[in-house]
This record gives structure tokens, C-alpha cells and sequence, in this order.
């Protein structure tokens, strides 16, 4: 049995051992430490004197590495003693068989060790499920792709968790408090109520975070409900909340199960993210200052998520299915946050600032500077199909249509090539089931997108017909995590199945510059969608906002780096381009459309992330 870090930090029964079968690596001989923070008679203990958590949550791999400094410091000055993180996998290892990557981008180490060296202490949350609205929870999607039953017990899975982990958790053990870092604090899965009932699998995750070599508090976070709390706390570990509203209900419920912990709020949702084609969800800064009050009143402890949001770079940002369908997030992670997407500070900050009792001068400005507003031509250079054609790429050939899991693609498109006979005359030709959104061409015209049918004419010959499917991002919530993407049934023409596909991989977030020089050079364009370019000449880098008035919906990068996705239904209607992505001098955008594209590129001196929906989430 593991034995608690702590005699007065937890309320652990004798019985709160973890199952044989389900056993993380032995951690039996670790004899037990005394945490930096404790807990007793319902109050937190800092090194054995009274503390809050007064945290924040702000994800590295939302933030430009050059500008986590800044953000931090931002943080410092919004009154907080702390900074939360969850790590995600996916984003360190894209690919099973390839080297875990912590350098540059995903060098969380140094992102924990600068929260420390701005007087920050750091609580880390490794998941492996994150959720954040972030691809796929946070999981890879060669581990998803098989057949294997996620956050589990099944061996399958956590034999993969066990090994990241194993790459993972000694770095963050040797940033711990008891080795003179900033690490006060370890999450134990992420909501796991919210998705299951394996306490064998919470147990096994609790023991592998100790295995390697994980001293400090460790805690569970869940929605303040009977039915979340039974699915996801543990006997010997802290149990934490998650909410938007009602501290006085959820700090009750909190007491009568566990009458002898501090109130801690793991997660205050004091914005919210949005979906495309939805409004941008905003909260009040005196409602959010009203609920703060509540959950520190007495002593409690609180995470704001987010205090700074960031953005959903490239194409990590996640989606939510329900019954309405799939629901992409965003490229814009802002959130209402008090420090908002490009570090501005918001009406917000200063509410939130003066409940947290902040009274330090803030030295950080009020924001960044911006570039200047501009309008520059945008110059239409090749079509879709040639231009995508013209990046190499390795193709499968086979009966059936591969799936991005097949083909070893996490995010992007595939294009399908097939040469079925087509009849005389106008024939349905049917997607059974594709994921996302499919283009659906017939000897290089498009004939529409794929809802889940399109009309194709035939003479009796052959054709030759492209579908190109487009991924809008993997569900990070729910049972629908893990799902497969492209075109996972059959095509028909009308009940005939069209086989001998061959399956290209697109994989734009992976593109070098000299890939996406190839896809333009790959005029003359003759349609309405394709490969565009922008030439943006910049004095001195500083941030700015892009739009692209009259365009439909694509992808931009800027020098190489691919900002995200853009979509005239909104809300968000700029995307942010923080100063260290631009350079003295040209730089140059890149756009791909695939509707519509419009004749010009805007530089804007603000975001506009659309019109404002007051909204607070909660559990009912």
C-alpha cells in the first residue's frame, strides 16, 4: 500500500490500497515525505502556515515561448501566488515512434522553473486525459487509433501511460518544492467523473505519479455533483472541484464528504470558450468578482481558468460532439479571460485584482504594442487540387479508403483518388460516413461539399474523383474522444460501392516552408479556392491582427508557421499574430481557401472575436 505523503494531509483509510492487477511500477520503498502543502481541520498549510492557493491557469503550449516571461509576469501583477498547467501529450509526442520532444515550443521544464523565477509556486496537471479543448483531450491519436479502452485500466492503456509517464514525470519531480523548484502540487487524471467509474485506474495513475518520484500534493478534480465526485476522487488524495458558479453549494457538499479538507476550486471557470458559428462567450467581470468572493471566503483556495488564455495554434484546437453534431472549437483560445489572447489587460484583471486583495503596483502595460492597421493585396497563385498535389506526400492504395489513423495523420486532410465507371446520366454518389467535410471533385470540377450526397453525371466512361476530407478537430470531452477521421464508410454511387482508393495524407500543421513554397508555385490558379500569398513589409515586429475580408474559410500561416483556421460564420473574425512570429523586413502570409477567396489581407490594431453571448457554465 502506498502510504499518504502526509499524517495531517490526507484522510486515507487503511483499505485505500491499489489492486495487484492494476499495480503502477513498485513504489513500496518509497518511505513517505512531508508535502510543502498540507491540510488539517478544513485549512491549508503552506510549509505549516496558513495558505490559499490563489492560482491561474495559462498553458505553454498556448503561448508563444518568447512571451511566457511576459505572461507570467502578468499574472504576478493580477494578484496570484500561483500558476497551474496541464501538459499535453500529444502535443510532446505526435508520433508513437519518434522522440518525445521537450525543446523550444515544449519545454515545460523551463516554462515551470520561469513561473518560479517570477516567485510563482506551479501545480502540474500530466493528465494523460487534459481535456482544454484541446485535440483529442490531450491523448495522441495513434494510441486512440487503436482498440483500446482509454483512461482505463486496460492494460493497453496504461502500459502507454506508463511509458510517457516514464519520459514525463521524473522532469517535473525534480522541479518539486522538496528540490528547491516551484512545484507545489500534482493533478491526478483530469474530471475523471465526469467520464468513469475505474478507481482501479485512478489508484494506478495516484501510484505511477509516486513511482516516479512525485513527493508533493497530489489531488483530484471533479464537478461538484454526487454522481462526478463517487466517479472520480480517491480515498488518500485531496479532492478537488471544478466550477462556475454556487461555491457555497459545492464548499457543503465538499464538507459533508470529506469534513476534514480544505475547499479547494480546482477550476473557476470565469470565461468560456466557443465553437464556430456560435457567439463569443463573454462573463461579466462583476459576476465573475462575486463568485471569486465566494470560494475564498473562509479560507478556500481557487484556480482561475483561464487567467490567460492563449490560442489554439496550428490545428490543436479541439472539438465537442452532442446531438447537434460535431462542434469545432475555435483558433482563439481568449476565453474572456482576465489577461486576454495578446496579453492585454481587462476590465476584468482589475476586478479580479482587487477580491484577491492585490495591492502592489502592476508593472506590466496594459498591452502590447501593435503594429499599424494595413491593407495589402492578396495574390491568387494555384488552384486546390494542384496546389495540395504539389507537396509530396506518401499515398496508400488499397480497395477501402484509408482513415487519418491509417495513413499515421493526426490533424489536416486526406485526398482520395478513385476511377469508378460512371453510367450515363445523374447519379447520386454518397458518403456514408465521413468525417468531417468533404469536397467532393469529378476530373478536376467541383461538384460540392458532401451532405452526405453529391450529383455526379456520367457517359459510361471512367472519371476520375477526388474527395478531399477535411479534419475539424478531434473531441476532446466525452465519449466521443478518440474518434477516427475521413471517410470511414463506404462510397456509393447510388448502391454501387466505388473501391480502389488511393489515400494521400495532408498534413499541413507539419508543412516546412519549402513545402508551402511548392503548393504556391503550383499555378496558374483558375478557380475560386487555392493557395494565395500576402507580402507584409514590417519595420519593427510587434503584434497585429489578421482578417481576411471576402474569404471563406482555410488555413494562414505566417513565414511558415501556421497560425490556424479562419471561417467567415465566426465569431472570431481576426486572428492573433503575436510579434516574435513576425521579422524585420517581408514577411509573407500564406492562405489556403477552400471556398472562396477573397482579394485582400487586413493587419488590424485589435481583435475582434465577434458579437458577445454573457454565458456561464455550469453543472446542473
Amino acid at each position: 500500500m502506498i502510504e499518504p505523503p502526509a499524517p495531517d494531509a490526507s484522510a486515507a483509510p487503511e483499505d485505500s490500497a491499489v489492486p495487484e492487477a492494476s499495480a503502477a511500477p513498485d513504489a513500496s520503498a518509497v518511505p513517505p515525505t512531508r508535502t510543502t502543502l498540507t491540510w488539517h481541520g478544513r485549512r491549508l498549510y503552506r510549509r505549516g502556515q496558513p495558505h490559499q492557493i490563489l492560482s491561474g491557469a495559462m498553458h505553454y503550449f498556448r503561448v508563444h515561448p518568447d512571451l511566457w516571461r511576459d505572461r507570467i509576469r502578468r499574472l504576478v501583477d493580477l494578484g496570484l501566488n500561483t500558476l497551474d498547467t496541464y501538459i499535453a501529450w500529444n502535443f510532446h509526442q505526435p508520433r508513437e515512434h519518434e522522440a518525445t520532444r521537450f525543446d523550444g515550443w515544449r519545454d515545460v521544464e523551463r516554462f515551470i522553473r520561469t513561473a518560479g523565477e517570477e516567485g510563482l509556486d506551479v501545480v502540474v496537471r500530466p493528465g494523460p486525459y487534459i481535456c482544454a479543448e484541446w485535440s483529442n483531450g490531450g491523448l495522441p491519436s495513434w494510441l486512440t487509433a487503436r482498440d483500446v479502452a482509454i483512461r482505463s485500466s486496460d492494460p493497453a492503456f496504461t502500459s502507454a501511460v506508463g511509458r510517457w509517464f516514464d519520459e514525463l514525470i521524473p522532469r517535473i519531480a525534480a522541479l518539486q518544492a522538496a528540490e528547491g523548484g516551484p512545484v507545489v502540487a500534482v493533478q491526478v487524471e483530469n474530471e475523471f467523473g465526469s467520464y468513469g467509474d475505474d478507481h482501479a485506474y485512478l489508484r494506478w495513475i495516484r501510484q505511477a505519479l509516486i513511482a516516479r518520484g512525485i513527493r508533493e500534493l497530489l489531488f483530484t478534480a471533479d464537478g461538484p455533483t454526487e454522481l462526478m465526485l463517487d466517479g472520480g476522487t480517491l480515498p488518500d488524495t485531496l479532492a478537488a472541484v471544478t466550477l462556475g458558479t454556487r461555491p457555497d453549494a459545492a464548499r457543503r457538499l465538499l464538507a459533508a464528504r470529506r469534513p476534514d479538507e480544505p475547499f479547494v476550486v480546482a477550476e473557476f471557470w470565469n470565461g468560456w470558450f466557443d465553437h464556430w458559428g456560435e457567439r463569443h462567450h463573454v462573463r461579466g467581470a462583476q459576476s465573475v468578482a462575486a463568485t471569486l468572493k465566494g470560494i475564498i471566503a473562509d479560507g478556500g483556495s481557487v484556480s482561475i481558468y483561464m487567467a490567460h488564455g492563449g490560442t489554439n495554434f496550428g490545428l490543436w484546437a479541439g472539438a465537442n460532439a452532442d446531438e447537434g453534431g460535431l462542434r469545432p472549437t475555435v483558433t482563439s483560445y481568449d476565453s474572456d479571460a482576465p489577461i486576454a489572447e495578446d496579453g492585454t489587460l481587462t476590465a476584468k484583471f482589475f476586478a479580479v485584482r482587487d477580491v484577491l486583495g492585490a495591492r502592489g503596483p502592476v508593472r506590466m502595460p496594459a498591452r502590447m504594442p501593435r503594429l499599424p492597421p494595413a491593407r495589402v493585396p492578396l495574390h491568387h497563385r494555384a488552384d486546390l487540387l494542384a496546389g495540395l498535389r504539389a507537396v509530396p506526400a506518401p499515398s496508400s492504395t488499397g480497395p477501402r479508403p484509408a482513415s487519418f489513423e491509417r495513413l499515421g495523420l493526426d490533424a489536416g486532410m486526406v485526398l482520395y483518388t478513385a476511377h469508378p465507371r460512371i453510367p450515363s446520366g445523374e447519379h447520386q454518389l454518397i458518403l456514408t460516413d465521413v468525417r468531417d467535410r468533404a469536397l467532393v471533385f469529378a476530373d478536376g470540377t467541383l461538384l460540392g461539399v458532401a451532405d452526405p450526397a453529391v450529383t455526379i453525371g456520367g457517359t459510361g466512361a471512367a472519371v476520375r474523383l477526388d474527395i478531399l476530407v477535411e479534419n475539424l478537430g478531434r473531441v476532446n470531452y466525452g465519449p466521443g474522444i478518440g474518434g477516427h477521421k475521413g471517410l470511414l464508410g463506404p462510397v456509393l454511387v447510388d448502391r454501387r460501392i466505388v473501391q480502389g482508393w488511393d489515400s494521400t495524407p495532408i498534413a499541413l500543421s507539419e508543412w516546412s516552408s519549402p513545402e508551402l513554397a511548392r503548393a504556391v508555385a503550383a499555378g496558374p490558379a483558375s478557380t475560386s479556392a487555392g493557395f494565395a500569398v500576402a507580402a507584409v513589409r514590417v519595420d519593427r515586429p510587434a503584434d497585429t491582427f489578421l482578417a481576411l475580408p471576402g474569404s471563406c474559410r482555410g488555413f494562414v500561416w505566417i513565414n511558415g508557421f501556421l497560425l490556424g483556421r479562419y471561417r467567415d460564420i465566426g465569431p472570431q473574425v481576426t486572428l492573433y499574430c503575436p510579434a516574435p512570429l513576425l521579422r524585420r523586413g517581408e514577411n509573407i502570409v500564406t492562405v489556403l481557401e477552400l471556398d472562396r477567396l477573397g482579394g485582400f489581407l487586413d493587419l488590424r490594431d485589435r481583435h475582434e472575436l465577434g458579437p458577445p453571448e454573457e454565458y456561464v457554465e455550469d453543472f446542473d
